[in-house]
């Protein structure tokens, strides 16, 4: 009685070299997966008005906005002075200042704007403020457009977000009562 011969093992070569590559490529091919750009997120934290002036000519309040801004992305990015622009009822408002700046990755900063607001706009919509004081319930608009680079291994890539707030306040104490926040970030070429 014959016996079916089994097929010889063929000898496997060992090679530290193909498993150091193998490694390396699966370590790129995971940070690469990572690395996909997030989109930054912006919360409006407080609203303290630290002046208000009457001239002859014109009133103005002068604020400043607290914001919490998160860097969810594997890289660091440096930014541009900037902005932004504060709407009520559809008019223009005033704006606040974003000083240039940078922000290590996946971490989180506070940023105190400096912000002026235009007390004869304001006063073009007295009906509509003197109803939200009332219900002291006040929505206010703001948009802004950072630019900037984010470092990838040795290259710099340019990026701009374009962020859209929507903030409800308590027209009399400055409290935050509730605020819906859109960013989209594009990638620039290089």
């Amino acid at each position: 009685m014959e016996f079916p011969q089994k097929p010889m093992a063929k000898k496997v070569n060992w090679s530290w070299t193909s498993a150091f590559v193998g490694a390396a490529s699966a370590m790129a091919a995971t940070a690469l997966i990572s690395a996909k750009p997030r989109d930054p997120t912006f919360h409006l934290i407080s609203i303290k008005l630290t002046s208000f002036n009457i001239n002859l000519s014109n009133i103005n309040a002068d604020l400043i906005l607290t914001v919490h801004v998160t860097n969810p992305n594997i890289t660091p990015i440096h930014y541009s002075s900037t902005t932004m622009s504060i709407f009520y009822d559809g008019s223009f408002l005033g704006s606040a200042h974003v000083q240039a700046g940078s922000q290590p990755p996946r971490s989180c900063r506070v940023l105190e704007l400096p912000a002026r607001l235009d007390g004869v706009e304001l006063a073009h919509h007295a009906g509509k403020f003197f109803g939200d004081v009332a219900k002291r319930e006040m929505a206010l608009e703001a948009k802004v457009e950072i630019s900037g680079t984010a470092k990838v291994l040795w290259w710099d890539h340019r990026f701009k977000v374009h962020v859209d707030c929507h903030v409800t306040v308590d027209p009399i104490f400055l409290d935050v009562i509730d605020q819906e926040n859109n960013s989209q970030l594009e990638i620039l070429g290089p």
